[in-house]
């Protein structure tokens, strides 16, 4: 590999990149004068330094804008035409376009172009923390043994991340000495299992000696804890026992230079079993250190809420509060989340002339829209009390749908009836926008704002900036305290990384890979659809849907589950993620991403459906290529499957 080849060289460019990431508040102040290793790790305050530069990729690695599991599930689409805004970062909304290739792959996590950051840079990173962690001569025997923890934990992350994308990866276990030889540089890619082995032995190593909890909120919120590990290992081991990895006849013929197949033969239950195992010790500490399911607790400045208002900001607050008021977060991203303003739609008379403030450009396609269950908690295509032929005929807002959608405002059938996570996820046009200044929703004076998206509203396409090319806005990533008015003030959040209701899913859906349609799977997906305002899967489909015994069955409910999981965590940066493992990704992307015909202002022209483009997605895009120079600097590599 050419970034180990070397190593030598970068030693010095890396310690620096320390002194641009670190800080006494986690990640901000290094010694300006970095220059070698053993100033470094000369005395505690310079190894803790480095400790943070070793955090600092993870915090790049949040960024949404380079994360695949936000910008190619297809849950947000990004207009290819429209100007760019200050150099946003749309290499990852292109992959759906089909632009992925091997002389530049795009989000090139590998080498770290192309969009994205090398995670074999972070890797040796951390191998040079571990490698130096005796040297800092007033270390104490505690600190010692919590930084190389952490240092593990960090090391299995980046790991697991490559993983994720290339499947088979070279195990960087120990950095390679200046003297090595070419033989030894040429590393080659470890199969899947033993890929997976490595990080979770990592994570073992690393869980006995992280704290349970950070005491220190306002200088170490984001390092890793127990809790933060042992939730990682669980995702891992799903990954693992999901039909990406196990046993995919896909890959059955994949192997390395020397014939090792790279890939399972065959199908391996007992992966699943681990998985449960792994997701119940994860819930369990988690909830041992007082994390629960996020409700809202209104402040007295909003006063009473109707209880249609106060389940939707039960959801979506479990994402936007306050990472140390929110009680769901068991890890949380450590920079604030960058986009509010790419969420939000122009609600104000202020916000439309100074629209140069809000690009409002992250648009969700209809797709995503009619993933949402229906109020009854069954898909739309199921529910027998609902009109899902007629959901694209126009309907005023009535009485009883008026803190949700503007009271006589002309818009679609299929906007009403919906779940409340639907309501608290997607803007629309006619939909009620709980906030941005107006939190009262019994003041005549000033009632609650509706997006106004057609002709002269002020959501409306105003040029080819700032542009929602589908009528739909990911509203779940916009705090209701941030306002968009003359400018725009954003109420900073931290985007969750995992939130209990994602463990409470993931044991549930590993539970019923074991074992099928037991209790206990049952009573971890109701807890999540419970605080959505729903009832039970049991109930919901027993009285509403016309598969009412869909439940039964593993297959039947590993689809419960599977689109359970694509509405409780959508706009988070984990659907594309499951999609790929699940190898259902192909299927969500064969149709294409629609929006409405925004440029109409009457309705009955508006909600006409308008194909932004055809998403092009197929078997070889499950994993990333190899860049094409890497396989001719290190002939050891064999590339991915069907590049």
């Amino acid at each position: 590999m050419k970034a180990i080849k070397k190593y030598s060289t970068y030693i010095c460019a890396l310690v620096l990149l320390c002194s641009i990431y670190s800080c006494k508040k986690y990640l901000d102040i290094t010694p300006e004068n970095l220059g070698t290793l053993d100033y470094a790790f000369r005395n505690r305050n310079e190894a803790e330094n480095y400790l943070y530069g070793c955090y600092a990729y993870l915090q790049r690695s949040t960024d949404m804008a380079t994360n695949p599991g936000f910008t190619t599930s297809g849950e947000l689409i990004y207009s290819n035409s429209l100007d760019n805004y200050l150099g946003f970062n749309r290499v990852g909304f292109n992959l759906l376009r089909g632009t992925q290739n091997t002389a530049n792959p795009g989000l090139n996590a590998w080498d770290g172009n192309e969009g994205s950051y090398s995670f074999f840079r972070s890797i040796r990173l951390c191998n040079i923390m571990l490698e130096n962690i005796d040297k800092p001569i007033d270390l104490s025997a505690n600190d010692k043994k919590r930084w190389i923890a952490e240092t593990k934990f960090l090391k299995a992350y980046y790991h697991y991340m490559l993983f994720k994308m290339y499947g088979p990866i070279p195990l960087i276990k120990t950095n390679l000495s200046i003297s090595a030889s070419t033989d030894e540089v040429r590393i080659k890619r470890s199969t899947v299992d033993e890929s997976v082995d490595y990080i979770v032995s990592l994570l073992n190593e690393a869980i006995p000696d992280l704290p349970a909890t950070i005491s220190n909120q306002a200088t170490e919120l984001g390092r890793a804890t127990s809790v933060i590990a042992l939730s990682v290992k669980a995702d891992v081991l799903a990954t693992a026992a999901s039909p990406l990895f196990n046993g995919n006849p896909d890959y059955a013929s994949f192997r390395d230079k020397d014939g090792i197949s790279l890939f399972p033969q065959a199908y391996d239950a007992q992966k699943w079993r681990k998985a449960a195992d792994a997701a119940k010790a994860a819930i369990v500490a988690a909830e041992g250190e007082g994390i629960k399911l996020y409700t809202f607790s209104s402040p007295t400045t909003i006063g009473t809420l109707s209880d249609s208002l106060k389940r939707e900001l039960d959801v979506q607050n479990a994402v936007t509060e306050k990472w140390e008021l929110n009680s769901e977060i068991v890890w949380a991203s450590n920079p604030a989340f960058g986009y509010q303003g790419f969420a939000t739609p122009r609600l104000t008379a202020n916000s439309a002339v100074n629209a140069f403030s809000n690009p409002s450009t992250f648009s969700a396609p209809i797709a995503t829209q009619e993933l949402f269950y229906t109020v009854n908690g069954v898909p739309i295509t199921e529910d027998k009390t609902w009109d899902y032929a007629g959901r694209n005929t126009i309907m005023a807002g009535d009485n009883a749908s008026r803190y949700y959608i503007k009271e006589g405002y002309e818009t679609i059938k299929g906007h009403f009836a919906r779940e409340t996570r639907f309501y608290a996820d997607m803007a629309f046009d006619g939909g009620i926008w709980f906030g941005n200044g107006r939190i009262n929703q019994n003041d005549a004076q000033r009632p609650l704002y509706h997006v106004s998206a057609r002709g002269s509203g002020f959501a409306a396409p105003s040029d080819n900036i700032r542009l929602n090319i589908t009528g739909y806005w990911p509203k779940k990533l916009v705090s209701y305290a941030s306002v968009y008015d003359d400018g725009f003030q954003t109420f900073a959040y931290r985007m969750p990384l995992i939130r209990l209701a994602d463990l409470y899913l993931l044991y549930a859906e590993a539970l019923n890979e074991v074992g099928g349609p037991v209790t206990e799977v049952f009573t971890y997906v109701d807890r999540v659809r419970a605080r959505a305002g729903l009832r039970g899967i049991e109930a919901s489909w027993t009285n509403y849907s016309r598969n009412p015994n869909k439940f039964n069955t593993k297959e039947g409910l590993r689809q419960i589950i599977h689109q359970e999981r694509r509405i409780e965590l959508c706009f988070e940066g984990h659907s594309g993620w499951d999609l790929r493992r699940w190898k259902e990704l192909q299927a969500v992307l064969t149709t294409p991403l629609q929006g409405w015909s925004i440029n109409n202002a009457d309705a009955i022209n508006y909600y006409r459906p308008a194909t932004q483009f055809i998403p092009v997605f197929g078997i070889k895009d499950y994993l990333w290529p190899i860049k094409s120079y890497d396989l001719v600097v290190n002939p050891n590599l064999v590339q991915n499957p069907f590049w």
